[in-house]
């Protein structure tokens, strides 16, 4: 593929200047690159450390592997993705070891076997679901590894590559943790209908569905790095936000109810039972001796002599009201409660709320565009 030449700057009539990080992955910035270069080198460290405290200094067994470094790049710079999680790392180097010290014990012909065994380790990765780039590598270390792969013979894909796996794993679990990162990574979790009945539930009705997403994903014939939940995750969320750009303009402080009826955290089922039919609402802030929120409650969980606290959908004054359409339609949740700075209850937006709001703005867009022209005349 020829790519163009950056445009002149028209004003100086220079080429613009290059950034010094460009990120060629979605949602990679400079600091993430950066925390990943912190994990991998304390991640390649401590193993090494491990190993040698664990095996000594013997020079007939190799303290840690070279595909050990390549699967520290996928753990520490891409931990979403679907080829470094713990199983992908740990199965997958152990797995394509095992292939390659086999392959040597049955072809003799190097060059065949060096084929041979990265060829049938990734057959056995995606077999086992462990597919792991350095797990190539892993295969055919076993193979040309030298002398003292040769004499490790089968412990070779034990000890060091499942050890030295195992190891960056259980670090890199801990660095992530620390870092506030999600690793191992859990993929999005697809709507699901919450009234046990045969419908799909209310984000499936409108819009694409898994279906939509296996066919596209077939006509782009590629293999995608990223698993398919989070691809229905990610474009549930684009939704989102091209509904927020569009009709962001509302916030919650706009819309929410201001006079709220709360029941304090020691008051009786039947108490908050009486006021949630007084008021017919569905749902009661419950608050603490300091006026914080606890979190609610409703009449489906007023069974008990003991009042059952839920916990709570909240948001701030200031963010966009549209933003609460998928914890509204989530078939659960039937209001949110406002929280201010301070955690104080300022107001609560139910259903009906946000149902009218978008009523409203959606009536007032279609008068717009015939006073503009663009449907019929009145």
């Amino acid at each position: 593929m020829i790519v163009p030449p950056p445009p002149h700057d028209r004003k100086s009539g220079r080429l613009p200047r290059f950034k010094l990080f460009s990120p060629i992955l979605a949602g990679a910035t400079l600091k993430e690159r950066l925390i990943g270069c912190i994990g991998a080198l304390i991640g390649i460290c401590v193993t090494g450390l491990v190993c040698g405290f664990v095996f000594g200094d013997d020079p007939q067994l190799p303290l840690i592997v070279a595909p050990i470094g390549a699967s520290a790049v996928l753990l520490f710079a891409v931990p979403a993705s679907p080829l470094a999680q713990p199983w992908s790392i740990i199965g997958g180097n152990t797995i394509s070891a095992l292939i390659g010290v086999s392959v040597t014990y049955i072809v003799a012909d190097q060059m065949l076997a060096i084929g041979l065994a990265v060829a049938l380790a990734i057959l056995a990765m995606s077999l086992t679901r462990s597919l792991h780039p350095p797990g190539g590598a892993a295969a055919l270390t076993a193979v040309i590894g030298g002398a003292a792969v040769a004499r490790s013979g089968f412990w070779f894909p034990f000890i060091p590559v499942a050890i030295n796996s195992l190891i960056l794993v259980g670090l890199g679990m801990v660095f992530h943790r620390l870092a506030r990162r999600q690793y191992p990574h859990r993929p999005g979790v697809a709507p699901v209908n919450t009234h046990a009945t045969a419908d799909p539930p209310p984000a499936l009705r409108v819009g694409f569905n898994s279906e939509d997403i296996d066919s596209a994903i077939a006509r782009l014939n590629e293999t995608l790095d990223v698993s398919r939940e989070d691809i229905d995750a990610l474009l549930r969320e684009v939704e989102l936000q091209a509904l927020i750009r569009q009709r962001g303009e509302l916030t919650c402080a706009d819309i929410m109810s201001r006079d709220v009826v709360t029941v304090p955290g020691d008051t009786t089922p039947d108490h908050a039972r009486y006021l949630l039919l007084k008021h017919d609402i569905r749902t009661l802030p419950v608050l603490d001796e300091n006026e914080k929120l606890q979190g609610t409650v409703g009449l489906r969980e007023l069974a008990g002599s003991k009042l059952p606290i839920s916990a709570a959908a909240t948001a701030r004054p200031s963010d966009p009201a549209i933003g609460l359409l998928p914890r509204l339609t989530d078939g659960a949740t039937h209001a949110v409660v406002i929280l201010d700075d301070d955690g104080k209850v300022v107001g609560i937006i139910s259903q009906t709320d946000l149902l009218a709001t978008l009523a409203k703005s959606l009536s007032h867009n279609g008068l717009s565009e015939i006073m503009q022209g663009n449907g019929q005349g009145i």
